[in-house]
């Protein structure tokens, strides 16, 4: 009865007895309790309203709470993979695309040169430093910067090993975004290099992105340049990305008068309609 559904809820002087979410639970019904976790943020849902009774745990695993949540935030998949059948594949559909994260290491020499691998250190070789001049990303503060012969460093993303499942590379195809910032010394010519290469599981180039070489003279206006570029449709197959970028000063003054770099970014972002 209604009375004894009260007494179990209540003590004798009127203070709850019970969980108040599990009390709502127990009124509601899924539909209801689903609106209420869709309209919450996605990690509140995950770490707590999971944990509330085994209704709402039901609700916020179950693939239409996810499929759904994708819809309502405009996470749309170029097509349905077997992958996205149950909760778990959707989940992670949601999480890479919802906010694409930056897959290099240590873009912008905040520590120094961990996470890169330095393949030519030419000159009196490669060193970090602060910035020389404003970079329009306010909260860099840091930069590489190359000497008098090329300095070129790089790094290899694992896709597999960031989330991205061979079925969601190579069914959805989703676009692969670099950015690049870099910049020469106002007195004294430079050169700036870099060459993106999608690789296959042998790690052998599915597609190769080398532009020619930039060229800055000397007495510039010592510019932040962005290189941008969209790895769109390329096929099946790539399974990690090399990153490799630097260059040289162009006047051979020892020292670090070369070319400087930072805020480099690899996403993996969805294609837009």
């Amino acid at each position: 009865s209604q009375q004894h559904t009260i007494s179990t809820i209540y003590s004798a002087s009127g203070t709850l007895k019970v969980n108040p979410f599990k009390m709502y639970s127990f009124f509601l019904p899924d539909s209801v309790t689903e609106e209420i976790t869709l309209n919450l943020p996605a990690e509140q849902a995950l770490c707590v309203c999971r944990l509330v009774c085994r209704r709402w745990k039901a609700v916020v695993d179950s693939a239409s709470f996810w499929r759904e949540k994708c819809r309502r935030e405009g996470l749309k998949p170029r097509c349905i993979t077997t992958e996205l059948g149950d909760w778990r594949g959707w989940k992670t559909f949601y999480f890479l695309f919802k906010e694409p994260r930056n897959l290099l290491k240590n873009p912008s020499a905040g520590e120094n040169f961990s996470g890169w691998e330095i393949i030519r250190n030419g000159g009196d070789g490669w060193i970090t430093d602060r910035i020389f001049a404003p970079h329009p990303d306010k909260t860099v503060t840091k930069c590489f910067l190359t000497s008098y012969r090329l300095c070129l460093k790089r790094q290899l993303i694992d896709l597999e090993k960031e989330g991205y499942s061979p079925a969601i590379l190579d069914e959805m195809q989703p676009d692969i975004v670099i950015s690049d910032w870099y910049a020469p010394r106002r007195d004294c010519g430079s050169q700036y290099d870099i060459c993106i290469e999608l690789l296959n599981q042998f790690q052998e180039a599915v597609q190769t992105l080398q532009p020619e070489s930039v060229i800055f003279p000397q007495w510039n206006d010592q510019p932040w340049k962005e290189m941008t570029h969209v790895f769109k449709d390329y096929g099946r197959g790539v399974r990690f990305i090399r990153f490799t970028h630097g260059g040289r000063d162009t006047q051979f003054w020892a020292g670090y008068y070369g070319i400087r770099v930072t805020s480099s970014s690899v996403k993996v972002c969805l294609t837009a309609e």
